[in-house]
């Protein structure tokens, strides 16, 4: 990922996913259908659709009226990408897509310069790594209201926010826990010497390496810097000792690892939400469209999101089927 996290209700970070991952099977089920070859792509180059589902609306909003898609770089916004694209077109908007443009520095600049119209991004990303804003937040909510007031003074919308939170953690093997008695981030300085590893981008964000340095006081490591997607792999061989994770990752329903809490919540409330051009917006039926993201947005619990993450990432289904076949069973297709 590359954004700092995800964020959710107040006090909720990583408590919640247990509970969550208790409901993975059964929503696993539900998504098993999804065939792992897929027509449409959602993943990798930029593409015009031209085709939806709307067995299940007749409506026709959209008239025909076009929006550029943008998402992030990894398989939880390739996802929620999937989803808003296959939503707006069944609405009748046409959606030039362009999944997997880069991190939250990246992408913010397709934003802003015009390459995009809109793209899903992570509130507390929004507010720190966008918006500058280093105030310390006690909410899901109050971090969504600092990012949606610094995107209105810059010509920008935001959608209502996910009930689902990803946000980054520190995850050590059980092994390694039990060894140095880890609970906490604050607990890794009691290691002599440890080996972080993590995405390049992460080593200068204050939602990231710097925070763990400025925040918690540890700084008895040695970063790492790993294509994302490899953390799990390189903890399982020993080539780090610590991994940056996102708490809604797959792999972490394995029980191999244990997520160590964050109680100074430096990586945010981490909830996710549409950002648009206002102007773009406007143009596109205002409220009208944003309905259409809103209940999507609306129906994206952890147990849901958590489940089409391992439908992708560890089942290896293609996206775009698995956003469909979510959609098609909540009736938005």
């Amino acid at each position: 990922m590359s954004r700092h996290p995800g964020g959710q209700a107040p006090g909720y970070r990583r408590l919640p996913r247990t509970a969550a991952l208790a409901l993975l099977p059964a929503i696993a089920l539900l998504l098993a259908a999804c065939s792992s070859s897929s027509s449409s792509s959602a993943g990798g180059t930029g593409s015009t659709a031209s085709s939806s589902s709307s067995s299940g609306s007749s409506s026709n909003v959209g008239n025909g009226r076009s929006v550029t898609l943008g998402t992030k770089n990894f398989t939880e916004e390739f996802i929620v990408g999937a989803l808003y694209q296959q939503a707006l077109q069944a609405k009748g908007y046409k959606v030039v897509y362009k999944p997997n443009i880069g991190a939250t520095e990246v992408v913010d600049k397709a934003l802003t310069s015009g390459q995009i119209d809109a793209y899903p991004e992570y509130t507390g990303e929004s507010a720190v790594t966008v918006g500058g804003i280093n105030t310390t937040v006690t909410s899901a909510q109050q971090e969504y209201d600092l990012a949606k007031n610094f995107y209105a003074k810059r010509g920008q919308s935001m959608s209502a926010m996910t009930p689902f939170f990803d946000t980054d953690a520190i995850a050590v093997t059980k092994a390694y826990a039990a060894k140095y008695g880890l609970k906490t981030t604050a607990d890794l300085k009691k290691i002599p010497h440890f080996t972080l590893g993590a995405r390049p981008e992460f080593q200068g964000r204050e939602q990231g390496a710097v925070g763990i340095q400025k925040d918690y006081g540890v700084k008895n490591f040695t970063f790492k810097s790993l294509a994302l997607g490899l953390q799990y792999q390189a903890l399982d061989s020993g080539a780090i000792n610590a991994a940056d994770v996102f708490t809604t990752d797959p792999q972490l329903a394995s029980g191999k690892y244990v997520v160590l809490t964050d109680p100074k919540h430096i990586f945010g409330f981490q909830n996710v939400a549409l950002v648009i051009n206002t102007k773009k917006l406007n143009q596109l039926g205002g409220q009208q469209f944003m309905n259409i993201i809103n209940q999507v947005n609306a129906l994206l619990t952890t147990p849901a999101i958590t489940a089409m993450n391992k439908a992708v990432a560890i089942d290896k289904q293609d996206e775009a089927e698995v956003a469909k076949k979510f959609l098609q069973a909540n009736n938005l297709l």
